[in-house]
């Protein structure tokens, strides 16, 4: 049985949040730029939460915790995946998480592939790690994208050591396939590299889709793979700071437990609680609400676009909740995100940020009520041959 679409809050209400998607920009902008969402929390979650506040649970994160089985449970019922809890590590976030792997995988100077157009801090993590970033770009089909193997499989035999995976694919709501990962395994094993997948997209595939984790996808992934993952993006979570780090095989598992204890310790005690309530059975029926809702806000965009904008090429993202659309034709210049803030009072996310390969284009965030998306694209249709 399809679960029932959960509803957004009144933009009354969110406006009465502190977050940086409410407070960026002056109250007359319709903010769609971060990866905030603007339902209520998970019921599970709000528990949890107001359990801690009322006995002052607000100390350090404990050694030892119900997260990692927390979450290889969750793993288990959503994507058919049993990773052992004992390859399981916490940190602060995902981008910490990601810094912290590489910086034990790579030696400075030596280059990691990113795939974009991809979420803008990867260029940054990389550098942040002490790599150097090497670019091998998505390549379009003309109806998706997918990873460029071959040219994946050529950076890395010029000398790249890492690839630094996004999977589910930011901006584009690209799901990779088993196939395309499982060979992308190869390649890396074949060259003695790393792949580190960041998965916190994961819970907000679509059903239709299918989701296959990194290290799932093969023997040789388990062998040369890490994934970085959160319930942050799928519960709205990020400000709590809480991310699980993962390993499948024993020589990896021994490079997480070998990390420094401050990199667990910088783990959140509220993100930690919230998160053991979302990876938990309580949340799955949330969860399928928020998929059914996302479901229909991405069909409505594309309803939408079509009507008000139809110079505009969108393609529905199978997974999360931001839509990667091209305005090129529209004539609006490499980044017309900026005109259509200083026109419009809609923010939207700059295409340029995402790489070279986001020129005229823009991501939308519509992880919000669809009265918001509505308004949103008319505000902008004016903008249309003027």
């Amino acid at each position: 049985m399809t679960a029932a679409p959960i509803r957004a809050l009144p933009l009354d209400v969110l406006r009465r949040r502190s977050s940086e998607k409410w407070r960026e920009y002056p109250a007359d902008v319709l903010p769609m730029f971060v990866a905030e969402t603007d339902f209520p929390l998970a019921p599970a979650i709000t528990a949890a939460l107001e359990r801690a506040v009322r006995i002052g649970d607000t100390g350090y994160v404990a050694s030892q915790t119900p997260l990692a089985d927390a979450y290889a449970a969750f793993a288990r019922r959503r994507f058919g995946w049993s990773p052992d809890p004992s390859g399981i590590r916490s940190t602060a976030d995902v981008s910490m998480g990601i810094v912290e792997i590489l910086r034990r995988v790579i030696a400075p100077g030596e280059r990691v592939v990113v795939t974009p157009p991809v979420y803008p801090p990867f260029f940054e993590l990389v550098y942040e790690a002490g790599g150097v970033v090497e670019r091998v770009p998505l390549h379009d089909t003309g109806s998706g994208w997918e990873l460029d193997l071959a040219g994946i499989d050529a950076a890395l035999g010029g000398g790249a050591r890492a690839v630094l995976l996004c999977n589910p694919h930011n901006p584009t709501g690209s799901v990779h396939s088993a196939r395309s990962l499982a060979e992308l395994a190869e390649i890396a094993e074949r060259h003695g590299a790393v792949v580190v997948s960041d998965e916190i997209h994961a819970p907000l595939v679509q059903p239709a889709a299918g989701f296959t984790p990194f290290l799932a996808a093969s023997e040789a992934a388990a062998r040369v793979g890490f994934a970085v993952t959160s319930a942050s993006k799928a519960f709205n979570l990020a400000g709590l700071k809480c991310a699980v780090m993962i390993a499948a095989c024993d020589e990896h598992t021994a490079v997480l437990r070998g990390l420094p204890v401050e990199v667990e310790w910088r783990t959140g005690q509220f993100g930690l609680l919230a998160a053991v309530a979302a990876f938990s059975p309580e949340s799955d029926a949330w969860l399928d609400g928020l998929l059914a809702a996302l479901d229909e806000n991405r069909r409505l965009l594309g309803t939408l676009l079509a009507k008000h904008l139809p110079g505009a090429r969108y393609r529905m993202p199978e997974a999360g909740y931001l839509a990667w659309i091209d305005l090129t034709d529209l004539g609006w210049g490499d980044d017309p995100a900026k005109r259509i803030l200083r026109e419009a009072k809609v923010a939207l996310h700059f295409g340029p940020a995402f790489g070279a390969e986001g020129r005229g284009h823009v991501r939308l965030n519509f992880g919000t009520g669809p009265e918001i998306i509505r308004e949103a694209v008319q505000r902008i249709a004016p903008l249309v041959g003027s």
